[in-house]
């Protein structure tokens, strides 16, 4: 019997849309000077961040649904059209149905079957290789991956460590399948350690601690992110699983176009680049205008940069990411869209 590497391969999935949506409320550094004890110097100098958006209209899959639609329309295509809906999020409207349903009747989508995928920062590298294994099955066509979180409703803003640093966002991809194994999905490296449970998390509102009056007291429904042990192995993560991608698929920095990494902090984006030999210019970043986003930064900087022109068909990535769990990964593709 052949093994997974002895098989062959007859699809690749390949990106052939993309679409966003952003809040029109900004929170500028300005805001956080009016309401905490910090400066746009203090922030901008740890973090990158000059400004993030805030959802005021509706929830996670408002915000999921905007950016699908704007995914069709820049196709001219049919919600009926898609297969299969991923949204990747760790804001679900509630735990059930799942935020892929409610997307699903909302964006008329009948003939599509979905489900939410939680890997918080990592969420989007983990639903876009289920998403590129379905594809490469032969079973689907389309497979609609939409990373979404609204982080500002579990954010504490009174907390300086952490609500300066997120924002809400919703950013889209299509994969379809292509028989030009040149382009699409190449190739992924994804892990997760359960140890690292203890320093990123929100205690409240799950079966281990479920809603009462004392985990409200007790501001157990806002996340918790111990800064430093956090930012230490993400840069090792994201830095070590990109290299070794590279590595695995012969490449060198000079055969890579971008490295499209999650957009938690300007200082892990830039210590990534360095320790894979990438200049920073290389290195895709939109953290200064939308913090972080969690499962949206890395469709989000795709879509951006595509729609700049500054993204171009054949062009080699190296998708990059660090976040709860722990969970961390990277993904080799070869960008298809003229």
């Amino acid at each position: 019997m052949a093994t997974s590497k002895e098989m062959k391969r007859f699809y690749n999935a390949q990106i052939t849309g993309v679409g966003m949506y952003l809040p029109e409320k900004v929170l500028d550094n300005h805001y956080f000077e009016s309401i905490l004890d910090t400066n746009d110097e203090w922030i901008v100098t740890r973090t990158g961040i000059k400004e993030r958006r805030k959802e005021e209209k509706g929830p996670t899959s408002y915000m999921a649904i905007k950016a699908a639609e704007d995914l069709l329309k820049s196709k001219n295509m049919s919600a009926e059209e898609i297969d299969v809906i991923i949204v990747a999020t760790v804001t679900p409207d509630m735990f059930f149905p799942a935020t892929a349903c409610i997307v699903q009747n909302k964006l008329g989508a009948k003939n599509a079957w979905g489900f939410d995928l939680s890997a918080a920062c990592s969420g989007y590298l983990f639903a876009l290789k289920t998403g590129a294994s379905l594809i490469e099955s032969g079973a689907y066509k389309k497979v609609l991956i939409i990373g979404a979180d609204k982080m500002s409703t579990i954010v504490d803003y009174t907390d300086r460590n952490t609500c300066l640093l997120f924002g809400d966002a919703a950013s889209a991809l299509l994969l379809e399948p292509t028989e030009d194994l040149n382009y699409g999905f190449k190739d992924a490296l994804l892990h997760c350690d359960g140890s690292g449970a203890d320093y990123l998390y929100m205690l409240g509102g799950g079966s281990l601690n479920p809603p009462t009056h004392e985990t409200v007291d007790q501001n157990m429904h806002t996340l918790f992110q111990d800064g430093k042990t956090v930012f230490k192995e993400a840069v090792k993560g994201m830095a070590d699983i990109s290299v070794d991608i590279m590595k695995k698929n012969d490449l060198k920095s000079d055969d890579i176009a971008y490295l499209v990494p999650h957009q938690a902090n300007l200082r892990i984006i830039d210590a990534t680049a360095n320790i894979m030999g990438i200049p920073k210019e290389k290195a895709m970043v939109n953290i200064h205008k939308y913090g972080n986003t969690t499962a949206a930064t890395i469709p989000l900087c795709l879509t951006e940069y595509y729609r700049d022109g500054k993204l171009k068909k054949g062009d080699n990535l190296i998708l990059a990411a660090f976040g709860a769990g722990y969970t961390w990964g990277s993904i080799y593709l070869t960008w298809s869209l003229d």
